[in-house]
């Protein structure tokens, strides 16, 4: 697996976190990037105007996605200005990582 290091592109928020995203190395796609990193992220795709590898480089195409190499910062540059209206957090249970039955515990 490829770890590279996702957030969204929002100049104007004071904290503006990246998540980590594994990709599998038999398949560094743009579109597989693109497809993973707004599943996490909880952002449409249609949306993205494109990818960024900070702090200055455009990825435009699978080759560029095959250098990357693991923790990378890249941030997607979303097209709307209003960049609320894009994404939503997914809920507890969409989660990466979540555990149904974990929750279900009791002390």
């Amino acid at each position: 697996e490829l770890v590279l290091k996702v957030r969204i592109q929002t100049p104007n928020l004071r904290e503006n976190d990246f998540i980590e995203i594994e990709l599998d190395r038999q398949e560094l796609t743009y579109k597989e990037l693109l497809r993973v990193s707004c599943r996490e992220l909880g952002v449409n795709p249609e949306h993205v105007q494109k990818i960024r590898k900070l702090p200055n480089t455009m990825l435009r195409k699978d080759k560029d996605v095959a250098r990357l190499q693991d923790f990378q910062e890249l941030e997607l540059v979303l097209t709307v200005s209003d960049k609320n209206l894009l994404f939503r957090v997914p809920t507890l249970s969409e989660q990466s990582g979540y555990n149904m039955k974990a929750s279900e515990l009791t002390y």
